[in-house]
């Protein structure tokens, strides 16, 4: 009852899906292609020869790879969630709920956010202590060797060696992952998923699975999918796009300013993972916290609505 009602005259969610993705293959591709030819006009045809240390971020080309990331990500996930709305002829503020948010509500976002960091530091905890049978040790060597690869390109990305470095890690790394997978994961999957099967809560936990899944990050995919589903009953409860994209921001902001942080006082950021470490109750604590504000922010979005 809490979703955006669907205009009875919309295309079939299965399709609005198949959509969503056309769309954004197409917008990754063209907008990617943008960002290799800015790259070319900032490097040269020798780039070509240095494509590998470009992808990876090597230091030389990191302001390149940097404006590929954004480019990308607006044609991957900000776009095709616009489209997509424009393809069923409607306001994208109406078809995905993108209603003004409240203060206290905002306020309870962020509470939710930080008495959630124990726990979600305790399923991280576990599932990197993931260990798959012994029959499958080459696929855990690969696993291991991708989430190594994405870790040195996590620690490339959020390199900053200036104020301004760090507006731009900030601007790619927390407010257009927060637009456009909000927009793409609960504004468009969990939409279309909700009327498909017609249970919000399938909706959610199915598209928190795919959102987990498609950062290909096996070792984070427990707290990741968690996080979604959180995103998820944010949008659920309240009907509004804009809280889920709030929850999604602070938690990216926050990496990039202790990142930031790390670097100003010279500290390894390869350590940015390493557990603060809370006693088992601290962990415990955390979790019936926050689903205790989950509880009060549903109760306060619903009755805002009523008075709407």
């Amino acid at each position: 009852m809490n979703f955006v009602t669907p205009n009875k005259e919309e295309i079939n969610p299965f399709l609005q899906l198949l959509l969503l993705l056309f769309y954004g293959m197409i917008g990754g591709l063209v907008f990617g292609m943008i960002g290799m030819a800015i790259n070319f006009l900032m490097y040269g045809m020798d780039l070509l020869h240095n494509f590998n240390a470009l992808l990876t971020g090597d230091a030389q080309y990191l302001s390149g790879l940097k404006i590929i990331q954004i480019l990308s990500s607006i044609g991957t996930f900000i776009l095709p969630g616009i489209a997509l709305a424009l393809t069923e002829k409607q306001k994208v503020n109406s078809f995905y709920g993108l209603k003004q948010p409240k203060i206290l509500a905002l306020m309870l976002v962020l509470i939710i956010m930080i008495a959630s960091m124990p726990f979600m530091e305790w399923t991280a905890i576990w599932n990197q202590k993931m260990v798959l049978p012994e029959f499958l040790n080459g696929i855990e060597r690969w696993m291991k060797e991708k989430e190594d690869a994405a870790m040195q390109l996590t620690i490339n990305l959020l390199t900053a060696r200036s104020n301004f470095d760090f507006v731009v890690n900030l601007f790619m790394i927390a407010v257009i992952p927060a637009i456009g997978e909000e927009l793409m994961f609960r504004g468009g999957v969990q939409r279309s998923l909700n009327q498909a099967f017609g249970n919000p809560h399938v909706a959610i936990w199915l598209t928190a699975i795919i959102f987990s899944a498609i950062h290909v990050q096996f070792y984070g995919f427990i707290p990741r999918m968690l996080l979604g589903a959180g995103f998820g009953y944010l949008y659920y409860f309240s009907g509004s796009l804009w809280y889920a994209i709030v929850a999604h921001f602070i938690n990216n902001a926050y990496a990039v300013c202790a990142a930031f942080y790390m670097q100003k006082h010279n500290m390894p950021l390869n350590n940015a993972d390493e557990p603060i470490g809370f006693p088992w109750y601290g962990y415990l604590i955390s979790a019936i916290i926050t689903i205790a504000l989950f509880q009060i922010f549903k109760n306060n979005t619903e009755r805002e609505r009523k008075l709407d």
